[in-house]
């Protein structure tokens, strides 16, 4: 697994304040006096995983460190509507002026875990792992693939500087796999390779230059039960393309080791919560 650590500050959050901020909130700060207070909770408005709360914490405290922020529950937990997340205490421009970055951050969060977990629990019968994809929101990377850790999942690879992964158009750039992986090796890249394969000769041909991992892409479920046969545990076997929650058991039960679902982070709903604030 993949460890993205947050950091106090971190770049993304900055952005994300400076994009909706600009030169300045001038709506608080026309209305509400600079030394004025409240305090208030982040509310649950669905059931669900909860995901960014240190996300959205951060980003008060990036406008001020006066705020005070106590979660009353885990990121990576399961809460009911109407559960309070957080209360939350400190300036009055910083809470409304930060308020809905933080709830922003956190509402895709715990959509993209929301959606992980139930993924995770219908294969859970199983021995696949459920991975992401680099199918994420630009500049936001970092707390998408965080969002499926804490919803149960597994990290795929960063970017494309971590991890080789030999896709279709490299391979019809190349000629043929066999020439891919040749090429690729005679950098003397140390990173685990993993092949892209559309037919059962494809796993033949990449089982036979002994690759970290196969992706299966687009196969039925009989060819991916075949490949698993023909693999015999000699490399890693990833399902991908086309996975719902409807057909993701039956991908789970052909054996294959990993399976990877864009859907994760390119079309989560987003979680409904609220910050409500109290006299």
């Amino acid at each position: 697994m993949r460890i993205y650590p947050l950091t106090t500050n971190p770049k993304y959050i900055k952005s994300a304040l400076e994009e909706d901020i600009g030169p300045g909130d001038v709506t608080t700060d026309t209305i509400v006096p600079a030394d004025a207070t409240l305090r208030g909770r982040i509310v649950a408005k669905q059931d669900g995983v909860v995901a960014g709360l240190e996300v959205a914490k951060q980003v008060f405290l990036t406008l001020t460190q006066e705020v005070s922020f106590l979660a009353k529950t885990e990121d990576g937990s399961r809460v009911t509507r109407r559960d309070v997340l957080a209360n939350v205490e400190g300036p009055a421009r910083a809470l409304l002026t930060g308020e809905r970055t933080a709830l922003n951050f956190l509402g895709r969060m715990s959509g993209i875990a929301t959606l992980t977990r139930k993924f995770v629990d219908a294969v859970a019968s199983t021995r696949a792992t459920i991975l992401d994809t680099r199918k994420t929101a630009p500049g936001l990377r970092t707390t998408d693939k965080l969002a499926v850790r804490l919803g149960g999942g597994q990290n795929h690879r960063t970017g494309l500087f971590d991890m080789v992964l030999i896709k279709d158009n490299h391979i019809d750039f190349a000629g043929s796999i066999t020439q891919a992986v040749e090429r690729v090796r005679a950098s003397q890249t140390k990173l685990e390779i993993e092949v892209e394969t559309r037919t059962l000769d494809d796993v033949r041909e990449a089982l036979a230059l002994e690759v970290d991992r196969i992706l299966l892409d687009n196969m039925s479920t009989q060819m991916m039960r075949e490949a698993v046969t023909i693999c015999g545990g000699r490399a890693k076997l990833e399902a991908s393309g086309n996975v719902t929650l409807d057909n993701v058991l039956e991908v789970a039960e052909t054996g294959v080791d990993y399976i990877s679902v864009g859907a994760l982070t390119h079309s989560p709903a987003v979680f409904d919560v609220s910050l409500e604030f109290v006299a």
